[in-house]
């Protein structure tokens, strides 16, 4: 049985192989990282800024005197809160989680049947707080008309 001599072609070629695998290897590992940060990136919540937050806890603060108060003074406080929420917060997506606690603490001082439980207060809460996370503002969400 004869051996094939090894020729410089035929180590060009090994080697050139080896070359090519491995920067297949490297673009393949670069393109499943770039695409693991943007799946994460896409599924995380938008961060608001501290004053974003210390205005949603102004209002919530104040959503739970309105609450209980007489429903013309609500129904003031629900549309003067509202047009300064869209005013001045940039992170939308935490104006609408305010805004639906201000829809509830008005909806409580007209003494709707169809009032949150603590559950969703509390989930509301939590959606709420996880766009403020990295603000340093703990934001707190009592439940309404108590």
């Amino acid at each position: 049985m004869s051996t094939m001599p090894t020729t410089p072609t035929t180590q060009n070629r090994k080697r050139n192989r080896l070359v090519i695998g491995a920067v297949t290897a490297v673009i393949a590992a670069a393109l499943a990282a770039g695409a693991g940060y943007w799946w994460q990136d896409r599924n995380e919540l938008s961060q608001a800024s501290a004053e974003d937050c210390k205005l949603a806890q102004r209002i919530v603060t104040e959503a739970e005197g309105i609450s209980t108060g007489p429903v013309p003074d609500a129904e003031k406080w629900w549309k003067e809160t509202g047009d300064e929420r869209r005013a001045q917060m940039k992170d939308g997506y935490l104006g609408a989680k305010i805004s639906q606690y201000e829809g509830w603490a008005l909806g409580a001082a007209k003494k709707s049947p169809e009032a949150p439980s603590t559950k969703d207060v509390k989930n509301l809460q939590e959606d709420a707080q996880g766009h403020c996370s990295d603000s340093g503002v703990t934001l707190s969400m009592p439940p309404l008309g108590s």
